[in-house]
């Protein structure tokens, strides 16, 4: 049984090294793996730390949890109240094992910061995952590599499981800082879902398309449904459209505060804007011309779900997005429904995605592989190969084999050849390659500076000041200063700066030159208003 040999070569590995990466094909038995080590740990009087990316996760692997361990599994996410959180933080910090009342925690990133006494093991599942990197406000740390250390204070283990890791643990497993253990079949023997790719740029040219789906798309889902099963369908965008425009002059309303178009969403018939928050009503006329026809461009999960809606009367469909899911128990409502069949048709964005177990779904389908693909930054490769390999995990887990149709206008893409192929290392070896190459990571650490102020002129010179002190110390390895995609958020102008330094080389003295260079440039009163962030292994 492949998942008692992968279980014993963890314990072996656990005997040399502090970290083992756990790389199992989707539905290969991961979560199983996990039950049985925390078993050891409790045997021990131990207490296990499970770390999850997202609290949609937490519903499902908590009835698993709870089905082993009983009341002995806590939570905690932000969604909890200050009373519950106090009781799980006084939880957590009991002394004596005999009376922990939680000795296995489940959470998000957060959790690391949980005053455990007698920490055992550290799970972090999805370990790839960019929302363990906390992006918003300082501390900007990442729970896996917090999670690495917090674990050698402790003297405890840590097993980081993916199906689909990041290159950085591929590549740390591969030089032997990490144990490496490898599932490559799924539970029972399932084969693994049959990829195939749609063309839809032949689709749009031959007039095919029924909305936002190609004929064979269509024909699937509709066969699918026929046969009792379920649908996935995978939109990384929320909301109704992402740009509205004036046919006759192409007005396009954008945000007052940023340097972005307004999303519209129709359930409301508002336009809002994602970054700030700032919203306003749908005009009636074109504010420039005075016309009345705007048409949409674009899609997001709101218009599939009304798609589905005409297209498929007699099936349920929902969606699962950031808008549909801000309740407290939205989240477990919509995967129970799902799960219990009441919802034929899943729309989700990439919280569909990650890691959840459905038992009946037969058919994935990627709307627009395309927009996370031609993305302005080096791990974009990365996160669309991980997130469509990921999804693709979602269907056919129990029974027969499932199929994951992908809608694309460039079906020679090298990235669909590995997808079909199920071809992880590939990628993985070509990724790596590439880095090399520019001296990203893993081979390079990264250091990102962004620089805020409300006026441009002054950024400018700031940056330009900057750059010029810290070429001084690091010569060619600092990049920039550049604007990124979106240059205004809230009426701030951004520009980011990139420092690389390679892995021999000590991060540590580079944070000290570059505090004293921001020091010197705070102290001139030109400069003062700046505001600077620094970002450490940015993701």
């Amino acid at each position: 049984d492949f998942q008692k040999i992968a279980l014993d070569q963890i314990k072996a590995s656990f005997k040399q090294k502090d970290v083992c990466l756990l790389h199992g094909v989707t539905s290969s038995g991961k979560t199983e793996l996990y039950i049985k080590l925390i078993e050891e740990q409790l045997s021990k009087g131990k207490q296990v730390l499970y770390l999850l990316p997202e609290i949609a996760l937490t519903t499902q692997i908590i009835k698993r949890l709870q089905k082993h361990f009983g009341n002995k599994v806590g939570i905690t996410h932000s969604h909890l109240n200050n009373s519950e959180r106090v009781e799980i933080w006084k939880a957590v910090q009991e002394q004596d094992s005999g009376q922990v009342q939680y000795p296995v925690m489940l959470g998000a990133r957060s959790a690391l910061f949980l005053p455990f006494d007698n920490l055992g093991l550290i799970i972090v599942d999805e370990e790839h995952d960019s929302s363990f990197k906390q992006h918003q406000s300082s501390p900007r740390y990442h729970a896996r590599d917090g999670a690495i250390y917090l674990a050698h204070l402790h003297q405890s283990k840590v097993v980081l499981g993916s199906a689909t890791p990041s290159v950085e643990s591929y590549y740390n497993a591969k030089k032997d800082k990490y144990g490496l253990v490898e599932m490559h079949s799924r539970f029972e023997g399932i084969a693994l879902p049959k990829i195939q790719t749609i063309d839809i740029r032949k689709a749009h040219l031959k007039k095919q398309m029924t909305y936002q789906f190609a004929p064979k798309m269509l024909s699937a889902i509709e066969k699918t449904l026929k046969l009792g099963k379920q649908v996935i369908l995978f939109q990384n965008r929320r909301g109704y459209s992402p740009v509205l425009s004036c046919e006759t002059c192409a007005y396009t309303p954008n945000c007052t505060q940023c340097d972005v178009s307004l999303t519209y969403h129709k359930w409301n018939n508002q336009l809002k804007c994602h970054y700030c928050g700032y919203n306003e009503q749908l005009p009636k006329i074109c504010p420039s011309c005075s016309a009345l026809d705007f048409s949409d461009k674009g899609f997001g999960t709101e218009q599939i779900e009304e798609s589905l809606k005409v297209l498929f009367p007699g099936h349920l469909s929902k969606r699962m997005d950031y808008d549909t899911t801000r309740g407290k128990h939205a989240h477990q409502k919509l995967i129970t429904d799902f799960e219990h069949g009441r919802i034929a048709i899943l729309v989700g964005t990439q919280m569909v995605t990650k890691g959840l177990d459905f038992d009946n779904v037969a058919l994935v389908g990627i709307l627009d592989a395309d927009s996370m693909l031609h993305f302005p930054d080096f791990r974009s490769y990365e996160r669309a190969f991980q997130l469509m390999m990921q999804v693709a995990g979602r269907a056919g887990r129990k029974g027969e084999q499932g199929q994951v149709l992908i809608q694309t206008y460039d079906e020679e893409h090298e990235i669909f050849k590995l997808l079909k192929k199920h071809d992880f290392s590939t990628f993985i070896k070509r990724q790596a390659q590439e880095r090399k190459l520019f001296n990203y990571p893993p081979y390079n650490r990264l250091i990102g500076i962004t620089l805020k102020h409300k006026n441009q002129r002054k950024l400018d010179e700031t940056a330009q000041q900057l750059v010029v002190m810290m070429r001084k110390s690091f010569g060619n390895r600092v990049l920039g200063p550049e604007y990124p995609a979106i240059s205004r958020i809230r009426n701030y102008y951004h520009k980011n700066i990139l420092l690389k330094i390679e892995q021999k080389g000590s991060i540590a003295s580079a944070k000290t030159i570059l505090n004293t260079i921001i020091d010197n440039i705070q102290h001139h009163s030109d400069y003062k208003a700046v505001r600077f962030i620094i970002d450490v292994d940015p993701v």
